[in-house]
């Protein structure tokens, strides 16, 4: 019996976790923490289990980051668009408008991988895409209480609600016009509240 295994020469390819990272990002984006299994990681790494095991500990570790990936590099960058040298209402019409952007940016990763990671049935996940939600959530309340105390928790809410239903119907197939076009609705009740 013969058998023909061949291998390259030289050293095997050396694994490299950022790009693990990026390729479980792209999964976790298109599918929800849920439908993502061990096996479907492993087989789009390219490594056996155990080997992850000792990359990440878990898949809530290697999901933990990508949130950090996301947040780094994919996020509605929220600290550049609240700007003070803006009107209220122009800033977060300007969230808005970016967010659905964003949420439309990949048809086949739709929406916003923390907003969808907070429906997450696993426990782990959920707090961690959570925690990332609450931060954000924080930084637009922060941003409101100096420019708009009267309305700081009714707008934050109101933008955080409008930013999970833009990410929400991304996922179900909404496009950018319609994306753009609820936002900018939005975006005129945000002016209506300051303005009161």
């Amino acid at each position: 019996m013969t058998t023909d295994k061949t291998r390259g020469r030289g050293r095997p390819r050396r694994f490299d976790s950022e790009e693990a990272v990026a390729t479980a990002q792209y999964l976790f984006h298109a599918r929800g923490y849920d439908g993502v299994s061990v096996a479907d990681l492993t087989a789009a790494l390219g490594i056996n289990p155990p080997s992850f095991y000792a990359a990440f500990g878990s898949k809530a570790g290697l999901y933990a980051r990508v949130l950090t990936r996301y947040n780094d590099s994919n996020a509605v960058p929220l600290a550049s668009l609240l700007r003070g040298n803006r009107p209220v209402s122009e800033c977060l019409t300007a969230v808005l408008e970016e967010a659905a952007r964003y949420y439309a940016a990949n048809p086949e990763a739709a929406g916003c991988l923390v907003l969808e990671g907070v429906r997450s049935a696993d426990q782990d996940a959920r707090e961690a895409a959570l925690a990332y939600n609450l931060a954000a959530e924080g930084v637009i309340r922060d941003y409101l209480a100096v420019r708009c105390p009267d309305q700081t928790m009714v707008l934050t809410d109101f933008v955080s609600t409008t930013m999970s239903g833009l990410s929400a119907k991304a996922r179900t197939g909404h496009g950018l016009d319609q994306l753009l076009a609820t936002a900018r609705l939005a975006g005129l009740a945000v002016a209506q509240a300051c303005s009161s």
